[in-house]
């Protein structure tokens, strides 16, 4: 199975990351951020995901900063942001980039939200905005964020596919149950590049223990058969051996085999690492001649 960035709408492998984005109403990204946006393109990586809700006015200069890289939102909030400005703007990127720009779409969780309240009825309202705008986001450009069986089959229904976030493996293999054959399955793989699996595992926790805290996650693990011991303390070593590719490039090769395996198409490697808020280009580096990207 190859790894390389053809395959598929997104390409095999992409990265995840809340830290590349435009400043708040600045027109274009920081020069370090431009030249990140424009390696990640050279290293071969099908899509950058952008996360951590952005707005699409922080997604677009990221968007022209590349050259032949998708961009995808992982996720914008459908709370916070109107559905026809979304598709407005979504429009002018798609002008401006053709086919190279996915609106991945989620409805984020209750703790962030004060509005929360039917979520399931809410994406199914925003995607009938969406529809109705002036210009409709197509169904092909859309990707919502899906744990359960509902949201997953909104996915196949409604939009390109599906992007889970915080999935196993044995997820992955369910979601494509309930997806069908021809819906895109874009699972996010978290990886922390470091031998020493007891250090790892003290990264991968603190980088975890958050989501823990988190209804929506909790019950998606708790389906999947773990339970209160797996989220105590940031997490069993159960729980991070399930979700987490821990150790060096090999292993993390080894792991995103095992999601495409079961089913997915495209795995968004989200790096962690002991400052979460410098970029990881050692990692990303390291990664893609892992994979052999280019």
């Amino acid at each position: 199975m190859t790894f390389t960035t053809d395959s598929g709408k997104l390409g095999r492998v992409g990265v995840w990351t809340i830290l590349l984005r435009a400043a708040p109403g600045a027109p274009a990204l920081s020069a370090e951020h431009a030249e990140t946006v424009a390696e990640l393109d050279e290293l071969g990586y099908g899509t950058l995901w952008v996360g951590g809700s952005p707005s699409l006015a922080e997604v677009a200069p990221v968007v022209t900063a590349a050259r032949r890289i998708r961009v995808a939102t992982g996720i914008l909030s459908i709370w916070q942001h109107a559905a026809e400005e979304v598709a407005a703007e979504t429009a002018r990127i798609e002008e401006s980039a053709p086919g190279r720009f996915f609106l991945g779409l989620g409805v984020s969780h209750e703790k962030f939200t004060p509005q929360y309240a039917r979520p399931y009825a809410a994406m199914v309202d925003y995607l009938d905005a969406l529809d109705a705008a002036p210009v409709p986001v197509p169904a092909e450009r859309r990707l919502l964020a899906a744990l359960g069986p509902k949201m997953l089959a909104l996915s196949a229904g409604r939009a390109a596919g599906a992007h889970p976030y915080l999935v196993t493996a044995g997820q992955t293999a369910e979601a494509r149950e309930i997806l069908g054959p021809d819906a895109v399955l874009a699972p996010d793989l978290k990886v922390v590049l470091e031998p020493d699996l007891e250090r790892a595992r003290e990264i991968a926790r603190a980088g975890l223990a958050m989501y823990l805290q988190l209804p929506n996650y909790v019950r998606s693990f708790e389906r999947s058969g773990f339970t209160a011991a797996d989220f105590a303390d940031g997490g069993s070593d159960r729980l991070l051996d399930a979700v987490f590719a821990l150790g060096d490039a090999d292993r993390a090769r080894e792991r995103i085999r095992e999601y495409l395996d079961a089913g997915a198409d495209h795995v968004a490697l989200n790096v962690m690492t002991a400052d979460p808020g410098s970029l990881p280009r050692r990692q990303w580096r390291e990664l893609a001649e892992a994979l052999d990207l280019g």
